[in-house]
């Protein structure tokens, strides 16, 4: 199992099959005209068999991205089909005023070579709630945001990771050295105090990255 990383939310998972989550496209116009520093490169090509969008706003919704006539979940919640098995929608919140300030956001759980994944999109609640933990269950890896701002940083994102116990968080939504907002994961690292894997590359095997529920491991990818 491969996990790679192209920044913010998006990633490609590519197992048995490819799921492609959350891709933006070229963000260049929109950094120059309000001034943000964004310099991940444009999520373009790539061959899918499922494409998952959490919430519509233009830094995860680039559909075109995904070649291949990939089955398309997006913005949505409920027990789904897809070429990966059954994918649990799990409805959200972007802020924490009940979606009100930046709309609502899809916690997507599904399970790919034997690992259950789940990714919280733009995940702005302060907490989850007990009927959310209930409906993902137990989880292996999770793709969580960890840098603040309009989603979950420090010790809010260090409780999520001790409520759903995952043998690996992948951190993201967070600053880098090729985006220009947003908090870096100091913060979230601090709070948790579990294991660090700071990778040079934005692509790895995920295998042995894991950890255990009672010792997760915390993967750093390399910005793209």
């Amino acid at each position: 199992m491969r996990i790679r990383w192209y920044g913010q939310g998006a990633f490609l998972l590519t197992g048995e099959k490819t799921v492609l989550i959350d891709p933006f496209g070229d963000m260049s116009e929109r950094a120059k005209s309000s001034g943000m520093v964004w310099e991940y490169p444009a999520v373009e090509g790539v061959e899918a068999d499922l494409l998952l969008i959490t919430h519509e706003h233009f830094d995860h919704n680039h559909a075109d991205a995904a070649v291949g006539s990939p089955a398309v979940i997006r913005s949505t919640a409920g027990r789904l089909d897809s070429p990966v098995g059954e994918v649990v929608a799990i409805a959200s919140e972007h802020d924490a005023a009940a979606g009100t300030q930046r709309g609502p956001n899809t916690i997507f759980c599904f399970t790919l070579d034997r690992l259950r994944f789940a990714h919280f999109g733009d995940f702005g609640q302060p907490a989850l709630r007990p009927e959310q933990r209930e409906a993902i269950g137990e989880v292996d890896v999770l793709m969580l945001p960890v840098g603040g701002g309009p989603t979950l940083g420090g010790e809010s994102a260090a409780a999520v990771v001790r409520a759903l116990r995952p043998r690996a968080v992948v951190a993201m939504h967070y600053r880098t050295e090729k985006i220009g907002f947003l908090d870096p994961p100091d913060a979230f690292l601090d709070a948790l105090g579990a294991h660090v894997h700071r990778l040079d590359a934005s692509e790895a095997e995920l295998e042995p990255l894991l950890g255990t529920p009672d010792e997760p491991n915390v993967v750093l990818l390399a910005a793209p």
